[in-house]
């Protein structure tokens, strides 16, 4: 194999042309110590603006309130400057030690050093001028990777002389930066060297072709499990058996009508009809569930391991940008998304290639300062998982976890390193816990001091005293200025829905090489062989301006896209809910084996299964939803691949960007005739070299790029190059879209102010006018369920999507354990399943690159909301039946038994081969079952008549946030499953139950006090009944409550329309007197 391949990748590098983020290497003096001054004020600055308004740096010397130690964060502590009247902090290396910048030691800031650099370069202490080329600093190791290309007409001063625009004041003038430079952030692509560029390299290199990894036997990263035969097979045979019975059945119940109750018996004949539609395109999907397994080993030896080319193992590995949406710090407590940072901040993946984004669309100051506390107190808690491979990562539920502690951990510090961090948390949760209570008391404060200087002010100039003094009361930040995102008390342009884009890198970007801690006695934890740098940690809050239409957490995810886009750039995005953590250290990793693995690149997320925790023991309500997520999911990955259900999903760059696959296949004709079609150049030379946009999509060219994705140079020209990183490694003749190893360990570039400024501007309010951002590009807006809608467009242009069920659980989440925030979930998704069949996303309007089986999946997600209406008139039936004395059928008859025994016995085979193959229990299936007839005749049934009204009338849908805060009681964990509000989703359930109670009563009543007793329709109606009341058991049990916090009223109402409802019927159809005649007998045979 490498005989074949070495001559295709011969002398391969990757040239990235000059960018105000990526200055050329070749041939420069190490770092400047200007290049250290501007990656420190980018990390010390909160960076503001968005419409018609100005970029602004503010220059943050403390960011919270408690002290900041880790070099990487923001507001780290440091010596003062020695300049004069300065109180600035002075430069800094990566580990936090005070940078010299003369042989004399004069501690200068950066301000105050970019002023004597414009005054001739002279040092203010020995008067001498500085000698920068003679600085000693870590100059980056390129001998690890691929070497990047001189650029032309660039050089380093002129670099440098750039980041210098900007005030005094510290207001970075974007404006005048877009003028002066053109705004030019194009980035390059990947280019042949010169013949003989690398003659002069040591001992191979890339210089005598493919790396020496690539003459190992090549081995997959994934393998794909198929189920058993001796359990596939019968089910599949136990459906299609199911199928031709209830297509005889539903024949002779057409050929044998009720002509006693022809209207009882038109009414189930529809519903059954539609129950077998119903079940059969929840069924189809399911007739090729798959497993698949990951090699975690085969990852690394691909991609980190030391080689000749590589002698210090440096990552191969593309970057991974992690997104973190909150939006309400009330109902999503910044505690719970503090844990899921830091469970991320510590996950396994080369650091240098992980970036975290937090989205606060709410821009709350609490959100701010909770996760630059959660920054803080990663610097103790991530070098502590590495050094002890602690797992879970997230520092509540490890310290929650029962057992023994020091199982499996072999350093004898444990004990003691795990006592110090312990107690460092609890110190942390009450600084979180305090953070409300303490930006109130600092706010008031400052406020008074407010006050106090107007009521001053007016004295002095001889204003009336009794004039009110109007001060607004703002929200004030740790350093004394105030909040520009929303205020505590609402003020023009602070608060939620009006406030300007804040961007804060609370962690910057660390250095290339590992960065060892020091001895325990020069710091709590002796981490002298642990890296303790951190991965980049950003905090965003878009821009909001009254009158536009920011859609909700769809719009957030975007302007992350564009922000990251800017900043990062990783070719694969993570995104997660505030409250779901990583749970398994190696999840990203897991995924990443799909992506890099042969056929990787056809590939547009890996969708992993969602688990919670906090659920009661029972599952009442089916919250685990293991039916769903253990079959429904496993089986769609057989076919296209599983949806994208809103969080825990890999996603690949490029194909968030709405372009299409590399390759695809279309099926054509009535009979499905498989087409494939190459989307890229197909010359040997394209398949190994990043493209422009004009190969990815025919239509688009240069001039329509700001039309599909703004007017913003930088996410343009980001585009080709994360395609070009995302690829898997061309190791293999079947890899045509790959790129060569080694192509990706050239250091990541240190952030800058214009950068940041960039990724202010793509953030605001204005920029997806006229655009195509939420229709084709990112998140799809226009429905509550934009994730579903988001996974639908990427299967519809030939994408597919991947399951990976890890042995140990990727992510763990919570989930709402009382009915009322329970139905008020399950009405959020069906609504979104009927905005979806009444709109272009219809399953039926797909195109032909649409597998048959996925499309049958997707047409079910948004007609199974219809089925309410169906199963609430099929709830009804069995009390209709007693109170009238009529059946469904005129007689018990024994085809009509026979047929419903056999029909009976289909289903329970096929439910427990269903159990069989995707490893749910049996009680978890029974709950599944009760759980879909309680939202069925609820949330299901309302989110038709809301999405109904949305279509006809125009009216639109909005819902609050469930909320993720514990119940009263703190002692019980499941506090919350007592609670029941109140909600109008609660009446029809409860009116079925009671007209049901009622109904076996009066039917029994009536039966034993007749003269001639018809117990076979008795026993029809009421087995119908217990059928239906068995359903809603765990639906009665939730509105008993602990201690009857049932509202009166539900059962009022519930009370009232069951008795009117009883009695309508009997005065519309009164008892008729039993002859013996009228009665009619029923015997078995």
């Amino acid at each position: 194999m490498s005989g074949e391949l070495s001559g295709d990748y011969t002398n391969y590098t990757v040239q990235i042309p000059p960018t105000p983020d990526n200055q050329p290497m070749d041939g420069m003096e190490p770092q400047s110590v200007a290049m250290k001054a501007e990656e420190q004020y980018v990390s010390n600055s909160l960076f503001t603006g968005g419409f018609n308004s100005v970029t602004r740096a503010h220059l943050m010397d403390k960011v919270i309130d408690s002290e900041v130690s880790h070099p990487q964060m923001a507001g780290a502590k440091g010596s003062k400057c020695a300049m004069p009247a300065c109180d600035g902090k002075v430069i800094r290396n990566e580990r936090g030690e005070d940078i010299d910048p003369c042989e004399c030691r004069f501690k200068i800031c950066r301000d105050c050093y970019m002023d004597a650099q414009k005054d001739g370069g002279t040092c203010p202490g020995c008067k001498e001028p500085y000698k920068i080329g003679d600085y000693e600093d870590d100059v980056p190791d390129f001998s690890a990777g691929a070497l990047p290309l001189p650029a032309p007409g660039m050089s380093v001063m002129n670099s440098n002389k750039s980041m210098l625009m900007r005030s005094q004041t510290g207001d970075f003038d974007h404006n005048r930066w877009l003028f002066e430079t053109k705004g030019t952030y194009g980035y390059g692509n990947a280019l042949w060297p010169k013949d003989g560029m690398y003659e002069d390299e040591i001992d191979g290199g890339m210089g005598d072709g493919i790396p020496e990894t690539t003459d190992k036997p090549w081995k997959p990263l994934t393998r794909k499990i198929q189920m058993p035969a001796g359990v596939i097979s019968p089910y599949r045979l136990l459906i299609f058996g199911r199928l031709i019975v209830l297509f005889f059945f539903l024949g002779w119940r057409v050929k044998h009508p009720n002509e006693e109750a022809i209207w009882l018996w038109g009414m189930s004949i529809v519903c059954e009809v539609w129950f077998a539609f119903s079940w059969l395109l929840d069924v189809l999907p399911k007739l090729r569930p798959i497993n698949r397994e990951t090699d975690l080993s085969v990852l690394k030896d691909k991609f980190e391991m030391p080689s000749p080319d590589n002698p210090t193992g440096r990552s191969d590995l593309p970057g991974v940008d992690v997104f973190v949406s909150t939006a309400d710090p009330e109902k999503e407590p910044p505690l719970v998304t503090a844990n899921t940072i830091l469970s991320i901040l510590a996950v396994d993946y080369p650091v240098e290639k992980l970036a975290c984004y937090v989205s606060d669309d709410g821009g709350a100051l609490l959100t701010f300062e909770a996760m630059a506390e959660a920054a803080s107190f990663a610097n103790i808690w991530v070098p502590f998982c590495r050094k002890h491979d602690i797992e879970p990562r997230n520092p509540d539920s490890y310290f929650n976890v029962k057992g023994d502690p020091t199982k499996n951990k072999r350093r004898q510090d444990f004990v003691k390193d795990r006592r110090k961090v312990k107690r460092e948390y609890d110190e942390f949760k009450v600084r979180i816990n305090g953070l409300p209570d303490s930006i109130r008391r600092r706010s008031d404060a400052f406020n008074a001091r407010e006050e106090m200087k107007m009521l001053k002010h007016m004295r002095e100039s001889g204003g009336d005293p009794l004039e009110p003094i109007k001060v607004q009361k703002a929200t004030w930040m740790a350093d004394g200025t105030h909040w520009p995102g929303t205020w505590a008390i609402s003020a023009p342009e602070h608060s939620k829905g009006d406030h300007a884009g804040i961007l804060q890198v609370m962690l910057k970007p660390p250095s290339a090489d590992p960065l060892f801690g020091l001895p325990d006695d020069e710091q709590m934890i002796d981490f002298s062989d642990v890296d303790i740098r951190l991965p980049m940690m950003v905090y965003m809050s878009r821009e909001k301006r009254p009158g536009y239409d920011h859609n909700k957490k769809a719009g957030a995810m975007n302007a992350l896209v564009r922000a990251s886009a800017v900043m990062s750039n990783g070719p694969f995005i993570l995104n997660l809910d505030c409250d779901h953590y990583i749970y398994n250290y190696q999840a990203i990793r897991e995924g990443m084996c799909f992506m890099m693995d042969r056929g990787g690149e056809r590939i547009c997320y890996i969708q992993f299964p969602q688990r919670f925790e906090g659920i009661d023991p029972s599952d009442r309500y089916a919250n685990h939803n293991t039916v769903f997520f253990d079959g429904n999911m496993r089986a769609l990955d057989g076919i296209q691949g599983p949806v994208y259900v809103g969080t825990g999903c890999m996603f690949r760059r490029f194909a968030l960007y709405g372009f299409d696959p590399p390759s695809t296949v279309e099926y054509k004709g009535w009979f499905l005739k498989k087409e494939k079609k190459n989307m890229y150049p197909t010359d040997t030379e394209a398949e190994t070299q990043s493209l422009r946009a004009e190969d990815f999509d025919g239509d688009l060219n240069a001039a329509l790029m700001p039309k599909r994705f703004g007017n913003s140079e930088a996410l343009a020209e980001s585009i080709p190059i994360a395609e070009f990183q995302g690829r898997p490694l061309a190791d293999h003749p079947g890899i045509k879209y790959g790129r060569p190893p080694g192509a990706l360990r050239v250091p990541r570039p240190p952030l800058d102010p214009h950068t940041v400024a960039e990724a202010v501007s793509v953030i605001s309010c204005w920029y997806e006018d006229k655009t195509e951002w939420g229709d084709r590009v990112g998140w799809i807006y226009g429905s509550v369920t934009e994730d579903v809608v988001t996974g639908f467009r990427m299967h519809n242009r030939g994408w597919r999507s991947v399951y990976c069920i890890t042995k140990r659980d990727a992510f763990r989440g919570s989930a709402p354990i009382n009915l009322t925030d329970r139905l008020h979930q399950v009405l959020r998704w069906a609504t979104g399943s009927v905005e979806i069949f009444f709109s272009r996303n219809n399953a039926l309007l797909a195109s032909s690159r649409l597998k048959f089986l996925q499309r049958v999946a997707y047409l079910n997600v948004g007609i199974y909301p219809f089925t309410s209406i169906f199963l609430l008139v099929y709830c009804f039936l069995p009390a209709l039946s007693l109170f009238t004395g009529h059946f469904i059928v005129q007689t018990l008859s024994i085809a009509f038994l026979i047929y419903l025994l056999i029909i009976t016995l289909f289903l329970i085979c096929i439910a427990i081969l269903e159990v069989k193959w995707s490893g749910v229990g049996l009680e978890e299936f029974w709950r599944n079952e009760q759980f879909w007839l309680i939202s069925g005749t609820s949330a299901h049934l309302y989110a038709v008549v809301q999405g109904l009204l949305k279509v006809i009338a125009g009216i639109e849908i909005s819902f609050t946030l469930t909320s993720k805060s514990a119940g009263d009681d703190v002692e019980d964990i499941y506090a919350d499953l007592y609670i029941v509000k109140w909600s109008s989703l609660m009446i029809p359930p409860i009116t079925i139950m009671m007209v049901n109670i009622i109904a076996i009563a009066f039917g029994f009543a009536k039966t034993v006090y007749s003269e001639v007793p018809n117990w076979s329709k008795l026993m029809g109606g009421a087995f119908f009944s217990f059928w239906v009341l068995a359903h809603l058991y765990p639906f009665a049990k939730g509105l008993m409550g602990r201690r009857g916090k049932t509202p009166t009223i539900v059962f009022v109402w519930s009370g009232l329309i069951a008795i009117t409802l009883s009695l309508l019927w009997i005065s519309i159809s009164p008892p008729q007197g039993g002859g013996a005649a009228a009665a009619g007998t029923f015997q078995f045979p």
